[in-house]
């Protein structure tokens, strides 16, 4: 079959895989020789501490995905193939390589973050200055912006509704893989000055972290891995997913966001589990429809980003200053004396991740007990969590700052002690976090502050040297919060 193209790149970003990828699909399909590239971006990379899970877990996914290509290459009779590894600008080394290698067009996935929008529209015009065209194609989502609209057409602005939508519109064809390995023969050997291992984590100023001794699986193999692990766990899903001692979640969101393993497999063993009637599966598959949701919120409304969604919460009063700076560090550091909040944000500054249930407890109990800015704890997150995203990450902030589309209602107020003793009830994730509170009985643990001094002494805890007193009574701050946002929505 005579193609349309000499030679083409694909542009890998956050699809760090070779099998149901659509931009390799497509360029394999169009050109007779194809090079895969990827670049670690200073303009992302500087700005980060120097030890940083995510640059580790990209680093050593980069490895697998070098490997599967070569093997799809030696499968089909091509050796040397591989990927191209390169640390800088990406509008300065993907209008280079296209030179380099000589190529007419550049294939890539569509990203839908604004910084990345007027990344790709830079590289677009550098590229066709050059006569090379950039081709860019869905790959992280199952529907994208315009895919799933109202009657009106318009974007969906209350997540029940498009999840119906959603749901009513997938098909078969919508999860089908792309046969990469059905063109492969059309990878092409790399260059001699371009056969050179990856760079290590020193080689792009970096350090170790603790990922390896956290056990966090990477590559594609390592989603695999999990993937099989939640099949196996997923059709209880819906009642374990709440409770963080428990095995419930899939651990799948960093091979989601960085694409080790493809949406389309994942949504399409959900889809084919919850047809047969796991409930389970039913849950999950709604996690992912979320995830499409806030994709399509920050497309149509990148304003997002720095804004409430609701205009009207723009004018919310939060607390300011040298003791909000206080409470915030206090939120920051776990050390609120609300043992549920403490222990998760232990889990997230000792691992990059956090349980869903206590994301949206803690997010709550920072805007709400704390009257803080529900923007800067969506900035600590950002620079944490190893599954950041930014179209989930502001999506649930703002869900649980009530400021965003769809949210909780402003008048809901997560109770941390109640939410505590629901989700944890023998405390076992808090004493996996806070041991110096493991010797306190189940009825104390969620409030220590209520246990009387020879329960304390019992337990060897003494309360502002062990263990913090609380830095906010809960229900002064309930009502503070129903007057803050109040005040917000009739203007006063």
């Amino acid at each position: 079959m005579d193609k349309a193209l000499d030679s083409a790149l694909v542009w890998f970003r956050r699809d760090l895989r070779a099998h149901d990828h659509a931009a390799l699909y497509h360029a394999l399909k169009a050109a007779r020789r194809v090079w895969c590239a990827f670049v670690f971006d200073a303009t992302i990379l500087d700005p980060l501490p120097r030890a940083d899970r995510r640059v580790e877990f990209i680093r050593d996914s980069l490895e697998s995905l070098d490997a599967q290509l070569r093997e799809l290459g030696r499968r089909h009779g091509r050796p040397e193939t591989g990927l191209i590894v390169v640390h800088g600008r990406p509008t300065e080394w993907i209008p280079r390589l296209a030179v380099d290698l000589h190529v007419q067009a550049v294939y890539a996935s569509h990203d839908y973050e604004p910084q990345a929008r007027e990344r790709d529209a830079r590289v677009r015009g550098l590229l066709a200055d050059l006569g090379v065209v950039l081709h860019t194609v869905k790959d992280i989502v199952v529907f994208e912006a315009d895919e799933v609209l109202s009657a009106a057409g318009t974007a969906y602005g209350v997540f029940g509704a498009y999840r119906k939508a959603w749901l009513k519109q997938l098909a078969p064809a919508d999860l089908q893989p792309w046969p990469v390995e059905r063109h492969a023969q059309a990878l092409a050997p790399l260059p001699a000055h371009w056969r050179r291992p990856l760079p290590t984590l020193q080689d792009l100023g970096f350090e170790p972290t603790n990922l390896r001794a956290l056990k966090v699986p990477t590559g594609t193999e390592g989603g695999h891995q999990l993937l099989d692990d939640f099949l196996e766990r997923i059709d209880r899903y819906h009642e374990t997913r709440d409770y963080p001692a428990l095995k419930g979640p899939s651990y799948l969101s960093v091979h989601l966001r960085f694409g080790t393993v493809s949406i389309r497999e994942v949504a399409r063993l959900a889809w084919e589990r919850a047809a047969a009637g796991s409930r389970g599966a039913e849950a999950w598959l709604g996690e992912l429809v979320w995830r499409d949701f806030f994709h399509q919120v920050l497309h149509h409304h990148p304003h997002v980003v720095a804004h409430s969604w609701r205009p009207e919460y723009e004018h919310v009063r939060w607390e300011r200053g040298r003791h909000a700076d206080r409470l915030f560090e206090a939120w920051c550091t776990g050390r609120t004396g609300y043992p549920i909040v403490d222990a998760a944000m232990a889990q997230l500054n000792q691992t990059g991740y956090m349980h869903n249930r206590l994301r949206m407890i803690t997010a709550s109990f920072l805007v709400k007990d704390l009257g803080i800015d529900w923007r800067r704890g969506e900035r600590y997150f950002a620079g944490k969590l190893n599954d950041y995203d930014l179209a989930a990450n502001n999506g649930g902030w703002q869900w649980a700052a009530s400021t965003g589309c769809d949210a909780q209602p402003y008048f809901r107020i997560f109770n941390p002690v109640t939410q505590s003793r629901r989700f944890d009830p023998q405390g076992r994730f808090i004493r996996r976090y806070l041991p110096q509170l493991a010797r306190l009985p189940d009825a104390l643990l969620h409030a220590p502050w209520q246990a009387s001094p020879v329960e304390l002494e019992a337990a060897g805890v003494v309360l502002g040297r062990d263990y913090p007193e609380p830095v906010v009574s809960h229900e002064d701050a309930r009502q503070r919060a129903l007057r803050r946002y109040a005040a917000a929505r009739t203007g006063r």
